[in-house]
């Protein structure tokens, strides 16, 4: 018999933040543990079972088709070797004896394994000898009769809560149980049935608490799969986070759209804040309120942030303006709504009074004037200070500037040093000392007021961007990460498991981002040896310019994945371990298009084959083709071939065709198949046989020049 199982923690505010992480260990850790024990198939899919609910006061599961009783299990324990279970006499060790006696079983009522019918198991049984993997022992074989879920379940939940993402525990009272929040309610309910239990001090019950004010007294469940229109009917809580999330969504739009036409709110900017404040709430109201239009001369940025970071409003806009106004969630509905929006508006004049301070006080002080200063600011102990830094990455950035030329680019170099030199000034200022993620943005509108050009005070604020787009800003924004990459990892602050307290990851792959996007034909090791040259000698690692390429490759795969290219298309190009970062698409597109060719499965099996023949003949000298040593029609043929494509094809390499090239290397297939069917390449005369390397090697390297097409998968793609 099968009912759906309740499980409620009823507990004083949970952090909003990790609300949601906490929900879902502990509903899947209540789904797993439930499996485990056989009172759920072990088929079954979560999404199809489980419904998971959380609110500021209580994290919640409901499992459905829960069993009342477990099925009948075969249980196992493995026992002493064979080896060390009798003496010299045959007689039982203590080490067998004693395990036949924990098993409740007489040695004398041993079976040999070939005793033991298939599929007719006595209710107990020591089985000798049993063969595993690691040689003969025994094994104590049992049926264990199902048992019912009041036995288990109040272990499995306390597990669960036990290995819970709890960052700090607290207690309460005089007791000694902990948990992230006092918990005051526990209900565990299979059906109609109370499932009886204790759980951090609680014992179990079907009645929990509503909503902090709109809610009366206890709500009573009486079957499990009301909970949730009784919370709601009764306790006035709406229990699921999506539900509450989509419930303030709507109201949202609603409330926004009585403001007047036009006048919105984005979701895309607002996501994450929409599910935190869907965590501090457990029955959403939204309301509208206004500030005063002079806080609308302070930048749109630092009051957005004000709104959502300080007291998590929802700024308004109309065609793309920022307005007067702000909606915002409230855990209550009154009849007279006037004192909730005067006391939002009257707390966020505040906040909104000090971001109106800070930025006229901050515009009495130049940037220019602000750098020297730096120098009293430690960017790290081994790396010198944010001055030094600065210094650094305006040399850097001009460098990369110059090299602009070289690749018909323009970035005015002027302008990329004043804007290098200004670009870490706004970190002293009181503005982004109150907001740090205004860094660059604050820059900007202060660059503005200074009289600087508009070229330096855009790339101020593009070089903390993802991927910049200017010139200026680009210089900028690659010196100022790659000062950070070179210094941080060639003092050995590497990224390990889920830790990057610098975030060079971030820092890689916007490098490569900014290099891949711009399509800038930038070489990345010059790059980067070019940042190493700023540090003093002996402060960044022999080899760490080296290992940090390859840790930035690393990086790189993730984001060609997400452009719909192939595991083994990314592997194809990488392999050749490209320094030019614009390569890299033109050639993944190439080998897209080569795939689809009918001889480009053949040829990447060929190039497999002649990578295995090359790494046999690794000493031989193989550097110069000898056309009098060939002898074979077939391999004449293919040399033959190979030269008059290599013709073709090396112009469309220097010109970037790559698609061209993979296309017209396609016609070797029948050569190739020809020469591999008809010629033994590795034969014992050692003139003949380097050739036949030669001509191979010749043939790798027009592949070589697009990707490594052996690294193509074919049948189970990736």
């Amino acid at each position: 018999m099968q009912d759906s199982l309740l499980i409620e923690l009823l507990t004083e505010e949970l952090p909003p933040k990790s609300l949601l992480k906490l929900s879902q260990a502990f509903c899947k850790g209540i789904f797993e543990g439930l499996k485990e024990q056989g009172f759920v198939a072990a088929d079954t899919d979560y999404a199809a079972l489980v419904s998971e609910f959380a609110t500021p006061r209580r994290l919640g599961v409901l499992v459905k088709d829960v069993a009342h009783t477990q099925s009948e299990r075969i249980i196992e324990r493995k026992g002493p070797a064979l080896a060390s279970a009798y003496d010299q006499n045959e007689k039982p060790t203590p080490a067998l004896i004693g395990f036949a006696k924990s098993c409740g079983v007489e040695i004398s009522a041993l079976q040999k394994q070939s005793d033991v019918a298939p599929g007719i198991l006595p209710p107990a049984t020591l089985v000798r000898p049993y063969t595993s993997k690691k040689g003969e022992h025994f094994v104590f074989r049992a049926r264990q009769p199902g048992e019912p879920l009041e036995k288990h379940l109040a272990t499995i939940v306390a597990g669960v809560i036990k290995k819970l993402p709890v960052a700090k525990l607290m207690r309460w009272g005089d007791s000694d149980v902990q948990f992230v929040r006092p918990v005051h309610g526990l209900i565990m309910l299979h059906g109609k049935k109370i499932v009886a239990g204790e759980v951090l001090g609680l014992r179990s019950s079907n009645k929990t608490l509503g909503h902090r004010f709109l809610s009366t007294g206890e709500v009573e469940i009486k079957n499990s799969t009301d909970y949730t229109r009784l919370m709601l009917e009764k306790g006035q809580v709406v229990v699921n986070h999506e539900v509450r999330c989509g419930l303030i969504s709507d109201q949202l739009d609603r409330v926004a759209k009585d403001l007047g036409d036009s006048v919105t709110w984005t979701v895309g900017e607002n996501i994450a804040l929409l599910g935190e404040v869907a965590s501090l709430v457990e029955f959403p109201v939204v309301y509208a309120g206004s500030f005063d239009v002079a806080y609308l001369e302070v930048p749109e940025e630092c009051l957005v942030v004000s709104m959502q970071q300080h007291q998590r409003y929802f700024p308004l806009k109309k065609e793309g303006k920022l307005l007067p106004h702000f909606l915002f969630v409230s855990n209550n509905e009154a009849d007279d709504s006037a004192h909730i929006i005067h006391g939002n508006e009257r707390v966020l004049r505040a906040r909104l009074s000090d971001a109106k301070f800070f930025f006229e006080q901050d515009k009495k002080t130049k940037l220019e004037d602000r750098v020297p200063k730096l120098a009293n600011v430690v960017y790290h102990n081994k790396l010198g200070s944010q001055l030094q830094r600065v210094e650094r990455i305006q040399k850097l950035a001009v460098a990369i500037a110059e090299r602009f030329k070289e690749i018909n680019r323009v970035a005015d170099i002027q302008q990329v040093k004043r804007a290098a030199y200004l670009c870490k000034a706004d970190l002293l200022t009181d503005m982004v000392g109150e907001f740090p993620e205004l860094q660059g943005v604050m820059g900007y509108y202060y660059a503005l007021h200074d009289g600087e050009e508009l070229g330096v005070a855009n790339a101020m604020r593009e070089h903390y961007e993802r991927v910049p787009r200017k010139a200026v800003g680009i210089c900028v924004g690659l010196g100022d990460k790659l000062d950070t990459l070179v210094g941080i990892y060639g003092i050995g602050l590497v990224p390990t498991g889920d830790k990057d307290p610098f975030a060079l990851r971030r820092a890689a792959l916007s490098v490569l981002r900014t290099l891949v996007e711009n399509k800038l034909s930038l070489n990345l090791m010059q790059l980067l040896e070019i940042a190493e040259a700023q540090f003093p000698a002996g402060v960044i690692a022999q080899d760490a310019v080296s290992k940090l390429y390859e840790f930035m490759l690393e990086r790189l795969k993730p984001y060609l994945r997400e452009q719909e290219f192939g595991a083994d298309e990314v592997d194809a190009v990488l392999s050749l371990r490209p320094t030019r970062m614009d390569w890299i698409i033109p050639r993944l597109k190439a080998i897209q298009e080569f795939r689809k060719l009918p001889e480009a499965e053949s040829l990447a099996a060929a190039n497999k084959r002649i990578r295995n023949i090359l790494k046999q003949g690794k000493d031989a000298a193989r550097d110069v083709l000898d056309h009098g040593l060939l002898k074979e029609e077939a391999e004449k043929n293919l040399a033959r071939q190979v030269e008059q494509l290599e013709a073709q094809v090396t112009p469309m390499l220097h010109r970037e065709e790559y698609t061209q090239a993979l296309k017209q290397l396609a016609s070797l297939r029948p050569a190739v198949d020809t020469f591999f069917d008809k010629v033994m390449v590795m034969v014992e005369d050692a003139a003949l046989r380097d050739n036949r390397l030669a001509l191979l090697t010749k043939l790798e390297g027009l592949f070589m020049g697009v990707a490594d097409i052996s690294k193509l998968q074919y049948g189970a793609q990736l």
